[in-house]
């Protein structure tokens, strides 16, 4: 039975698996500004050469609902099918030119990694402060995250060192394993910390990620809240629901 508070301790878990972009860093907030300027370019030009009204990509409701805690080249190909737009999937070896889902995902990242480079990757200090808590009580800790830049983003926050496993967009992908809101990345960071799901709590901000960690029977799944999407993160499948991860420091 899942317990109804918020305590996190060894009694009852033994590892903590992170999302990274909105949870430990604010990066989510690069990348949504990215999906935005890399999908209106193309709507725009497609919707000129048509002769159509060009309707541009919201990113309180297209990001959160589509993009947000997806691969990269499912986040392209479920806002497209959300468009009516059909585009072949292409490679991943695609240039940021080429008109299909791998060649519009590798724009964005290109947007994305000339931001990161330029801004660098800020952290949450209150996640980090628990993170470090929860090691220094004897608990294992993962990253798993959609991103296939995870290793390139903690690096730039200074935080890789805080983590016994990552699982990302690019090991998932060689290791041909679904992202969310399949369980299988988070199943497989608690396969690789030597944990029982129902012995390990996931955190995500996304829907999708959420989702995830209920469809894999984690023992508790927290959802933090950073845009008032507190009720649709219950809905998909938070146990509880934070706004700033300090406040798990007391459990």
């Amino acid at each position: 039975m899942k317990p109804a508070h918020r305590r996190v301790t060894t009694d009852d878990f033994d590892a903590v698996l992170f999302d990274l972009d909105g949870v430990l860093t604010s990066t989510a907030r690069v990348h949504s500004v990215c999906w935005k300027r890399m999908f209106d370019a193309f709507l725009e030009q497609r919707a000129a050469d048509a002769g159509d009204a060009f309707v541009p990509f919201d990113i309180d409701a297209d990001y959160k609902r589509y993009v947000d805690g997806k691969p990269r080249y499912d986040g392209v190909r479920s806002f497209l099918e959300s468009r009516g737009i059909e585009l072949p999937y292409g490679d991943p070896a695609d240039p940021p030119g080429a008109l299909s889902a791998c060649g519009l995902g590798n724009r964005k990242d290109r947007l994305f990694n000339e931001v990161l480079a330029a801004e660098g990757a800020e952290t949450y200090d209150g996640t980090i402060r628990w993170a470090r808590d929860l090691r220094a009580r004897g608990m294992k800790t993962a990253v798993v995250s959609s991103s296939k830049n995870c290793k390139t983003i903690m690096e730039a926050a200074g935080i890789e060192g805080l983590f016994d496993v990552r699982m990302d967009g690019e090991i998932a992908q060689r290791l041909k394993i679904p992202g969310k809101p399949a369980p299988d990345t988070y199943l497989r960071a608690a396969e690789e910390l030597g944990v029982r799901p129902d012995r390990a709590v996931v955190v995500e901000d996304a829907l999708s990620g959420v989702e995830a960690g209920r469809r894999g029977g984690f023992g508790l799944v927290i959802g933090v809240d950073r845009h008032g999407d507190a009720d649709a993160l219950r809905e998909n499948g938070a146990d509880i629901v934070v706004t700033d991860l300090a406040e798990m420091l007391d459990s």
